[in-house]
């Protein structure tokens, strides 16, 4: 899987493809509206990729507090996008 297309076309699926890291594994699981499954994966971990994640899902949510804590703990400022935007900046980045 190389690209924002591939990643997207795999929403199709009842589960995410193999081999898929915690943070597209957590997008993946946001791609299908599953906001809790895809918090899931990122909530306990605390490593800079994982809050960039668990920052754009906060916003998501509409915790505009909580999603700045988090996009602080990443080194990010909250994105001036729409959320789908950020969601394919964040696919493409991991992928």
């Amino acid at each position: 899987m190389n690209t924002v297309n591939d990643f997207k076309a795999s929403l199709t699926a009842d589960q995410p493809p193999e081999g898929l890291n915690v943070q597209l594994k957590s997008l993946w699981f946001d791609g299908k509206d599953d906001w809790q499954r895809a918090h899931q994966q990122v909530d306990q971990l605390n490593d800079q990729q994982s809050a960039w994640v668990h920052a754009y899902l906060h916003r998501k949510e509409g915790d505009i507090w909580n999603a700045d804590y988090w996009y602080r703990k990443a080194r990010q400022n909250r994105p001036d996008i729409t959320l789908q935007q950020e969601w394919e900046q964040l696919v493409t980045h991991f992928l």
